[in-house]
């Protein structure tokens, strides 16, 4: 019975490939790429010459049915742009079509850019709870982040460069200002991999580029309300500072960052006023 492999390539560096997954790739009579283009780079790159058919998001459903046509001939390949096929990329569908006709479904293990942060993070990885990609709009993602205030698991999310200052935002406003660490680029050449506090990420990050994997601190006695740690009241006032550049209104910023960092208004409200700009003396 000819097989459906679902082969982890690279999220990066071309190197980062298995034997067998090359072997693979080598003997499959067709390749299921969601990029055509970055899945020539690999091949050319290890000098396999093979069959590619684009397959994404957009045009699954009439590929589907040619890809299973093409399993009655012979092994089929499935890849993504990088990393695991179906971990937030196109495939389940396939997948799903493939085993309800009979075709076995076999993995071929390799990069992943959830593992990969998660090692390198420094936060606990026995149990962690991954979100993908994280809504687009704002409130959806705070009520997400709502859901997990007293989750003690880690916390893996993906990132757009484009979003990630909200996200961070959204994130200290309903979780605190937590550890993490953000993994930019990982595995190519401009990786980046910043461990800190999300006030600090928000600072180091006004301008991001790139591709981002969250890796977030779980719940800890601090996000339970309990006394913060002296650390937390710089963050507030980094985040006061923040907000104050930004224009928001003091009485929506006091607010918000007094219910987030678990202070007294009155002290939120301290912070506010040693936050502005200093008045120059008169000559």
């Amino acid at each position: 019975m000819p097989t459906l492999f679902v082969v982890a390539t690279p999220i990066g560096n071309l190197e980062d490939i298995t034997l067998r997954a090359l072997r693979v790739l080598r003997q499959a009579s067709l390749i299921a790429a969601e990029d055509t283009r970055t899945t020539r780079k690999l091949l050319s790159h290890h000098g396999i010459r093979a069959r590619l058919l684009s397959y994404n998001e957009h045009n699954k459903a009439t590929r589907i049915p040619r890809l299973l046509q093409a399993l009655r001939d012979g092994d089929v390949a499935l890849v993504s742009e990088g990393g695991t096929p179906v971990i937030s990329d196109p495939g389940l569908d396939l997948i799903t079509a493939a085993l309800e006709v009979g075709f076995d479904v076999v993995p071929v293990p390799g990069p992943s850019a959830v593992t990969a942060a998660l090692a390198v993070s420094g936060l606990p990885s026995r149990q962690f709870t991954y979100l993908g990609f994280l809504p687009r709009r704002s409130g959806d993602r705070r009520r997400l982040f709502a859901s997990l205030l007293h989750d003690p698991r880690t916390i893996v999310a993906f990132e757009s460069p484009h979003r990630l200052q909200r996200s961070l935002a959204d994130l200290l406003a309903e979780l605190g200002d937590r550890r993490l660490a953000v993994c930019r680029e990982l595995t190519k050449r401009f990786e980046e991999v910043f461990r800190g506090t999300v006030s600090e990420a928000l600072e180091r990050f006004a301008e991001p580029r790139g591709e981002f994997t969250l890796i977030i601190e779980g719940a800890t006695s601090a996000a339970h309300g309990e006394p913060v740690e002296p650390r937390a009241a710089d963050s507030a006032r980094r985040e006061l500072t923040r907000r104050r550049r930004a224009g928001q209104p003091a009485k929506r910023a006091v607010s918000e960052v007094a219910q987030t960092y678990g202070l007294p208004k009155r002290q939120a409200y301290r912070m506010w006023l040693e936050t502005a700009p200093a008045t120059p003396s008169p000559p």
